[in-house]
């Protein structure tokens, strides 16, 4: 195992992965993961973080350079070697009187990094999707229709599909991040029945008898659990567990009272220790009912079952699972964990084994930075073309007002990564809406603007004193059309 990295807050070693702790002469690969496509989400994730990391070494060079007679050309030709892009001329050409708008540059860069990452994304996902084992085929023999995901909208958690549950992007995963997972009870009642409404009629393929899943997904940090935790629940563990298990328990009862008793839908409880990515998933009893004491961890999982076959790790995950079905006092259930579930629990559990070998092979056991490193924040619906750990963060909301929490967190957390250092806060103000419909594309380009002047009034001091960067993009969800910037020139970003 490599050397565990350091932790920049606290300037000592974390502790190493829990997972893997074996004798000297045993290597840490696990019988079950998936060592290829570990290798090649590691070099997505190098495509990705590599058009965002050097854009702050650029801009540093370009700031030395300012004042040199032919600085426009210098700077367009260091951009193009550095980043693959030149830089906006307005922002360079007078730069001899004022000095350069570095935080303008840097918006812009973050903006354009973001483009290139979408427009890359068909190649770079694909070997991911090929290799991915839980796709629409598996989630639908589980018996479901939809997995409609949760978490945190805390940028630790926004590689959560395709890195922590190694899940498909596909049509059957819908996921909608809020602070603290404390999803939109009512916003969430009208998914569900536009989803039911298209099984009913024929629209999921294979779907007519499966049921709906909402999962929950909160996250806690085992390095320094009372700083690095859920910020939206002051890094309290157990008060992002109760919230979040009594947000899917009242969607269960909104749902039954408003249609008919047994018409809710399934639910499922998992936390992420978001230092080395291993879940904790709490398993419902036969009932459907979910304990915060009732669950299974895959890090233990990984640390038991290392040196066995394949075979014998599968059914220690089985063993696992059922002694947790059996325990006593508060974790006590109502019967055993109902089938579909228990299978697909089993498949994540498995799936995250991986995710766990890939934090030890590729971040020396544990994250160098287990707090926030976020580039920017995404505001409105997220892209699935964009998924990776502490890439940005994501506050899902139709109207600022219903996310004002979100974004409030999100702009606690800037304050730290950019504001302090001069920086300004990139927000991407990003809706889809379907070329299906007549008019969509305008509408959705409306919703963006009244977002976008919903963001700078919430935040006047920010605005006034050029330090919020808006930009405004959509998506088609039935074309090829993937974050168009309704506004691409640089003069108008900010304002």
């Amino acid at each position: 195992m490599r050397k565990a990295g350091v932790l920049p807050e606290q300037g000592t070693p974390p502790p190493p992965n829990p997972a893997c702790v074996v004798l000297a002469d045993q290597p840490c690969e696990h019988a079950l993961a998936d060592r290829e496509l570990n290798g090649l989400l590691y070099d997505y994730e190098q495509n990705v973080r590599s058009g965002f990391t050097a854009i702050i070494d650029t801009l540093k060079t370009l700031s030395d350079c300012q004042h040199t007679m032919n600085f426009v050309e210098e700077a367009q030709r260091i951009a193009v070697e550095r980043l693959g892009y030149e830089l906006p001329v307005e922002l360079l050409e007078d730069s001899w009187i004022a000095g350069l708008d570095l935080r303008a540059l840097h918006a812009w860069c973050t903006f354009q990094a973001i483009r290139i990452c979408v427009e890359r994304a068909p190649v770079d996902q694909r070997p991911l999707q090929e290799r991915s084992l839980l796709d629409v085929d598996f989630i639908q023999s589980c018996g479901y229709h939809t997995l409609d995901i949760s978490p945190c909208a805390d940028g630790r958690l926004q590689g959560l599909v395709p890195f922590i549950f190694r899940l498909a992007p596909n049509d059957a995963v819908a996921v909608k991040a809020y602070a603290g997972a404390m999803f939109d009870i009512e916003d969430d009642i009208l998914d569900w029945t536009q989803r039911e409404l298209h099984r009913l009629s024929g629209g999921i393929p294979g779907g007519e008898e499966a049921n709906y899943l909402k999962i929950a997904v909160y996250h806690y940090s085992t390095s320094n659990p009372n700083h690095e935790g859920c910020a939206a629940h002051g890094s309290s563990d157990r008060v992002a567990v109760e919230s979040a298990l009594a947000r899917l328990n009242e969607l269960r009862a909104a749902i039954d009272n408003t249609f008919g008793l047994g018409a809710a839908p399934d639910i499922l409880l998992i936390g992420v220790d978001t230092d080395i990515d291993a879940i904790r998933v709490h398993l419902p009893d036969a009932k459907g009912d979910i304990s915060p004491h009732r669950y299974v961890e895959s890090f233990q999982i990984y640390h038991d079952t290392i040196g066995m076959t394949a075979e014998q790790a599968r059914a220690h995950i089985d063993t696992a699972i059922t002694e947790a079905e059996h325990a006593e006092g508060w974790a006590r259930g109502a019967g055993q964990t109902p089938e579909g579930i228990r299978c697909l629990i089993l498949h994540l559990l498995e799936a995250n084994l991986s995710q766990i070998e890939y934090v030890i092979e590729h971040h020396e056991g544990r994250y160098q930075v287990i707090g926030h490193n976020e580039r920017f924040i995404c505001v409105g619906e997220a892209m699935s073309e964009l998924q990776l750990r502490n890439k940005f963060y994501f506050a899902h909301l139709d109207t600022v007002e219903e996310g004002a929490n979100d974004m409030d967190v999100g702009i606690r957390i800037f304050t730290g990564l950019n504001l302090r250092h001069g920086l300004g806060v990139p927000v991407l103000i990003h809706f889809h809406y379907s070329s299906r419909v007549p008019g969509a594309r305008e509408r959705a380009i409306t919703r963006c603007m009244r977002v976008k002047d919903a963001v700078q009034a919430r935040y006047p001091q920010l605005q006034k004193n050029h330090r919020l960067f808006c930009q405004m993009a959509i998506s088609d969800i039935h074309g090829s059309e993937r974050c168009t910037f309704v506004e691409d020139e640089p003069e108008t970003i900010g304002h």
